[in-house]
Parts: C-alpha cells; structure tokens; sequence
C-alpha cells in the first residue's frame, strides 16, 4: 500500500490531481456535513460521496471500473481529507465557511476538472465530450453531497462554480489542439479552473436567473 501511496503522489498528472481533489473535496463534504450536525458516519459519508461520486459517474461514462473500488489507496485519501475537515471543526466556529474550505473547494474543482479532461481524452471522445465529463468530474461529487444534505444542488443556483470547470475543460482540449503534451493541457485546465473559482468568490461573480433577464426588458 505504500509503494501505491507514492505512485500516486508523485506520479503522472491525474494521479497528482487526483490526490488533491480526493482529499480537498472529501475536507469540504465533511465540513457541511458537520455544519448541519450529521453524526460521524453521517459526516464520513457526505465527505466521500463528494470524492468520489464523481469520479464514478466520470468511469462509468468511459466504461471502467471506478477507480474508488479498484485501490484502498483513494478510500485512504478520501478518509484524510473527512479527517482534516473534523479537526478543522474542533479549532473553527465555522470550518465550512473558513477560507482553507473555501480555497479547498476551488483547488478540488480544479482538480477534478483536470482529471476528468485527461480521462475523456484518453477515452478519444469528442471535444464537447472533454468538456462535458471533465464538468461531471468535477461538480458530480458536489451534488451527490448536497442531496445527501437534502437541499438543492449547489450548481443549479446562479453562482459561477460549474462554469469554472466548463473553462477548465475547455482550456484542456484548446491547449492539446494546440500541440501541448498533457502535462501542460492538465496545468492549464488547473490554473484556469481555480482561478475562475477564485476570482468568482472574491468579486461575487454569478450567472443571471431567467427573472434577471426579464427584469432587463422592463
């Protein structure tokens, strides 16, 4: 298990982005789940569901097994990150909404945008194809998650957060038309992705509603 542990670390770009989002996204899962006082089952659940779902949803579209049931090593990584997010709890009034979560978040999209780009292009699916499951990737886990917490998916609202990973995905395939190895389409994707997020977060960046844009013509 540690031979695999350091593959994984210090291995090819979607086992690096992989880590990262793995344990980002399974601190921020947990940290919502803590938020809405879910016992620790409760809260390990919604916390993997956000690593992982997906990422399943991303393989099943490929048609392979979901990595999560093929290495202990990414339940181990999801474990971490529920971990980070309980001790983060126990030194923060409000850990979901603390700037590491809120960071964590847009570091996991990235990530997950990345991975998901790099496995549809290996899957030699079209361009809208890249796209699309690099958004899957990306924002699934997210949704799984909120269901869980019995509230509306987070990205069906007018906050530009799935649209970063739309970006991302996007910036992956341009940068591969253009002759880039995939090291620096996955650099690309990543950069593109979290900085949208964040720059989303800092200026309160949203997508106009349907009211919205009737409230134009009046």
């Amino acid at each position: 298990m540690s031979q695999g542990l350091l593959a994984t670390l210090f291995g090819d770009p979607f086992a690096v982005m992989n880590t990262v989002g793995l344990v980002a996204f399974a601190l921020v899962g947990a940290s919502k789940a803590i938020r809405e006082e879910f016992d620790l089952l409760g809260i390990v659940i919604v916390g993997l569901a956000m690593a992982f779902a997906g990422g399943a949803t991303r393989d099943l579209l490929v048609t392979r097994v979901p990595l999560a049931l093929q290495s202990p090593v990414e339940i181990s990584l999801g474990l971490l990150g529920v971990g980070l997010a309980v001790a983060l709890s126990l030194v923060l009034s409000a850990p979901d909404t603390h700037p590491v979560t809120v960071v964590a978040d847009a570091v996991g999209l990235a990530a997950f945008a990345t991975t998901g780009a790099i496995v549809a292009t290996g899957a030699d699916v079209s361009a809208f194809g890249v796209v699309a499951i690099a958004t899957i990737n990306a924002v699934g886990g997210g949704a799984v998650a909120d269901i869980l917490l019995d509230r509306a998916p987070f990205i069906l609202f007018e906050d530009f957060y799935a649209s970063c990973a739309v970006l991302g995905g996007t910036a992956y395939w341009v940068a591969g038309e253009l002759g880039a190895t995939g090291g620096t389409a996955a650099v690309a994707c990543a950069v593109v992705t979290v900085g949208t997020r964040l720059a989303a977060v800092t200026y309160d960046w949203q997508l106009p509603t349907a009211q919205a844009l009737g409230r134009l013509d009046e």
